[in-house]
């Protein structure tokens, strides 16, 4: 048979109604998240002049998000999806209309810079608990929306939407932050994630799959546990990417080399913030058309690899094209290990159990962000910012080579 009668039709989620309403109404969303985070690193460092603030916003969203994300994922899995899904949006544009009045002259006329930078880590910590709820809720209803033939091609999209929104949130961020300011960038922030609402207002009920009460809360919570801990591949797979982004943490202290190192202002920032993001919505791209077919486990290691090493290039460079080069490359190579890890999600997980196992992975790898956020901080303050990042890149590199050894299942994998 021909190959093209063999390869998969590269479209074939976008032809579901509702899974397009949930791909576009997480797009808007995910990239007014985005611009906020551009916009609060750099507001943040402005206020107080510290490497390590940028590190306490991280923290600040780090600790309510794993505090939460077990009982979350037990909430989940017993609640209509779309209804806390609606809800998760709407407390965070309430959030974006306090950061939005925490901006004007009348705010800081009447505060001082450091009493705004600690409303905002307080505002951050809020956004934290919703995030908890919200970020597994999203990949819980993709797989409610979409036949499983179709899931590992509607898991590709969903990443390719929210890392498109991701470049062009950081981008577009940077851009705005110098041509609008704080108040004019929060301003259009509000309007994105108004528009998300109404469209995800179209997605039809996801009634529970569990019925309240079939189990405690304490034993949902270790069966998802159980779950992902004797799914070796699975676990193995959320190891080595949770220690690759909590030790390669460089973009986190993008806004202190784009002022300080190498003096390229906003515009530069915003470039570089979206530098990784571009290079992963790229693979994304590829990988829709021409998707890993053999070999993934060891290619999910060759790839995070690869990410240590454009990180400790990036750390070591002072040129702006060779900066952006790097974190480009990193995105490239950190797509592939996301599309992998989340294809292996959705094909392992039962219907179930996704909202626990999925708050499991939120637990472990997105608040590795933050926390890694919060450690590039210190790691910063501690040795020197470029020492720090270089630092992260080689922590990278050795806990790919443990991985390697200690997972066999993971290297052997294909799917």
């Amino acid at each position: 048979m021909p190959d093209d009668q063999l390869r998969p039709d590269p479209f074939a989620a976008v032809q579901i109604n509702e899974f397009r309403n949930l791909v576009t109404g997480r797009f808007l969303f995910i990239m007014g998240l985005r611009m906020m985070s551009t916009l609060v690193g750099w507001w943040v460092y402005n206020l107080t002049n510290a490497p390590i603030a940028i590190g306490i916003v991280g923290l600040s969203e780090f600790i309510p998000a794993v505090s939460f994300a077990l009982y979350a994922g037990h909430v989940i899995d017993l609640s209509e999806k779309r209804k806390l899904l609606i809800r998760g949006v709407s407390l965070y544009f309430a959030a974006v209309v306090v950061l939005l009045f925490l901006s004007t002259t009348f705010t800081s006329s009447h505060i001082t810079n450091h009493q705004i930078a600690f409303c905002i880590y307080a505002l951050i910590f809020c956004t934290g608990i919703i995030r908890s709820f919200t970020g597994p809720v999203f990949n819980v209803v993709l797989a409610q929306i979409v036949p499983k033939s179709t899931l590992q091609n509607a898991t590709t999209w969903n990443q390719g939407a929210w890392l498109s929104a991701s470049v062009t949130g950081h981008a577009v961020g940077g851009l705005l932050i110098a041509g609008l300011g704080n108040t004019g960038t929060l301003i259009v922030i509000v309007v994105l994630i108004f528009f998300a609402f109404i469209i995800l207002l179209r997605l039809k009920p996801k009634p529970a799959l569990n019925e309240r009460g079939e189990k405690k809360t304490w034993d949902s919570v270790k069966e998802g546990l159980r779950f992902v801990f004797k799914t070796k591949e699975l676990l193995g797979a959320i190891s080595l990417d949770l220690f690759a982004v909590l030790f390669g943490g460089a973009v986190a202290m993008v806004p202190v080399y784009a002022r300080d190192i190498l003096k390229v202002g906003p515009q530069g920032f915003g470039f570089l913030n979206g530098a990784s993001d571009m290079g992963s919505i790229l693979i994304i791209i590829a990988l829709t058309f021409f998707p890993l077919r053999r070999q993934q486990g060891k290619k999910l290691f060759f790839a995070v690899a690869g990410f240590g090493a454009c990180i400790i290039i990036f750390g070591l460079s002072k040129i702006f094209f060779i900066s952006f080069a790097a974190l480009m490359l990193s995105g490239m190579l950190d797509g592939i290990s996301v599309v992998t890890r989340g294809t292996i999600m959705q094909l392992k997980t039962p219907d179930n159990m996704r909202g626990r196992v999925m708050s499991v992975n939120s637990m472990f790898i997105n608040s590795s962000n933050e926390l890694g956020q919060f450690e590039s901080g210190v790691a910063a303050k501690l040795m020197g910012v470029v020492p720090s990042v270089v630092f992260g890149g080689c922590m990278t590199l050795l806990v790919v080579a443990i991985t390697w050894f200690k997972a066999p299942s993971l290297r052997k994998m294909e799917y």
